[in-house]
């Protein structure tokens, strides 16, 4: 069912686009030799470039550039082998040239797509209507003197990629899926390390409301939202917010807003500017960007298997649903992980393990995957005991813990502790009997029809042996002692 937001005059259809800043990884900035590095005291990697020190000229970092050109090429993107920067004239208190060096009529990266899944299982094409590099601006900071501002130019110059959306999104749940996948793309290149809370991935949100077959109304952003959640709670507040203005008789101003997540409300930041009013024109200090098409094609070649191309994998050679491969493959780690689990074993069993008890512990002692506590050939040994019948399904899930909160081994967990599972029949049956003789009044019933008590000898079984006993011998022990 569409997502629509109901009014006192029917429905309304929200229309979202998006436009988000990644920042690229590369040890300099875009036209300067200073270091990038997340942390350091203010103030600390600035260039004369940077600081816009006179007769500085900008020279562009050709790591940047592969860096783009990979991340075009993995949303499977037009690459503009002629691109150009151009001088964005805006009132920047924290850029010293005054401008803003960024790529406007000329990107580097034209038309592409991104697919997203949602939680019903269906999956939906959003266009990318172009990727361009610019330079990141520095930081303000208002609460460290009671009159005063202050500087940091730290990130002034960061090379940062501004991926823009097509108006394709039509809720929260899509806006969000959309960043999301966003992510897992740029971090399996490895052109963004997609940190939200760093900074170095943020969106400007595209709001605007319609009724059904109108075309588009009038839109407002929503600047520097910087999660997913703040993402979809942006979009419900701002697309609710135009309704009421619209329904009240008045009219959206099309304008630049700030999304209050502690009041769940967006509220104005200034009027929005057309491209005119950022007077741009050709940056006279760098020559129109020419790529190399072979260049271009070695990078192609050298992409590593991205999330759609590995998800589709996973269902055809794991056998997995689409949904259990979705989050497998969400991060590149985890994918890696369940691989080493999975191989040569029951893959859904593996999925299971990872998608459950092992994301369970990581978000309770709060690792990632690339910390955790149980190694991926140590859960797979673990998979191999339960496989060859050393341990049953139930005893597993007490070695798995002891292998969290020790790091020891499966077999020496097993060994030391005693939970060999018991295939041995005539201990098997002296339990039965034990429990059949415990409880005559319900073998009568379980006799008389009461099919469903057959569970509960069994549990009581598998508790008189502490869990150890082989469960497909004990099902059999019960059925014969109780027929």
């Amino acid at each position: 069912m569409a997502y629509v937001i109901e009014g006192s005059t029917g429905p309304w259809e929200v229309v979202i686009g998006l436009e988000v800043h990644a920042q690229i990884i590369s040890k300099s900035k875009l036209f300067s030799g200073a270091a990038t590095a997340f942390g350091a005291g203010p103030n600390t990697q600035v260039s004369f470039v940077d600081a816009a020190f006179p007769g500085m000229l900008p020279v562009i970092n050709r790591e940047c550039v592969a860096q783009a050109v990979r991340t075009g090429l993995g949303l499977r993107a037009h690459i503009n082998l002629v691109s150009r920067f151009d001088r964005k004239n805006y009132f920047y208190p924290d850029l010293p040239p005054g401008y803003q060096i960024s790529q406007y009529a000329h990107p580097i990266v034209g038309a592409g797509v991104i697919e997203i899944e949602l939680a019903d299982g269906s999956t939906r094409s959003i266009g990318v209507t172009r990727l361009h590099m610019e330079q990141d601006a520095g930081k303000s900071l208002h609460d460290q003197h009671p009159a005063k501002s202050y500087i940091d130019l730290n990130r002034a110059g960061v090379a940062l990629m501004e991926i823009v959306s097509e108006p394709d999104l039509r809720s929260p749940e899509e806006a969000g899926a959309y960043v999301r996948k966003l992510r897992s793309i740029l971090r399996y290149l490895g052109t963004c390390d997609g940190n939200m809370e760093e900074g170095s991935l943020r969106a400007d949100v595209n709001v605007s409301v319609r009724k059904h077959g109108e075309p588009y109304r009038t839109r407002c952003e929503v600047k520097n939202v910087n999660s997913i959640r703040f993402v979809m709670q942006a979009v419900e507040a701002e697309a609710t917010r135009q309704v009421a203005v619209w329904e009240s008789g008045g009219t959206v101003d099309q304008e630049t807003r700030l999304f209050d997540s502690g009041r769940g409300e967006t509220r104005p930041m200034r009027s929005k500017e057309d491209a005119h009013d950022y007077r741009y024109f050709p940056d006279p200090d760098l020559f129109p960007l020419v790529l190399d098409e072979g260049w271009v094609e070695d990078l192609r070649r050298a992409l590593p298997e991205l999330p759609d191309e590995k998800r589709a994998r996973f269902i055809r050679e794991y056998g997995l649903s689409a949904y259990d491969a979705g989050v497998l493959v969400a991060e590149q780690a985890t994918a890696a992980y369940f691989e080493a689990v999975a191989r040569g074993r029951d893959a859904k069993q593996a999925a299971n393990w990872v998608t459950g008890d092992l994301f369970a512990t990581l978000n309770r002692t709060g690792r990632t995957i690339e910390d955790s506590p149980v190694a991926a050939a140590a859960l797979g040994r673990m998979l191999d005991l339960v496989a060859d019948g050393t341990i049953n399904g139930r005893i597993a899930k007490d070695v798995f813990d002891a292998m969290v909160e020790s790091g020891e081994a499966p077999d020496a967990i097993v060994e030391q502790r005693g939970l060999r599972q018991v295939t041995d029949t005539g201990a098997i049956d002296a339990a039965v009997a034990k429990v059949v003789a415990a409880n005559p009044d319900k073998v009568a019933e379980y006799r008389g029809g009461k099919d469903k008590l057959f569970g509960f000898f069994v549990g009581q079984v598998m508790r008189e042996m502490k869990g150890k006993g082989n469960p497909g011998l004990v099902n059999e022990a019960v059925k014969r002692a109780l027929t």
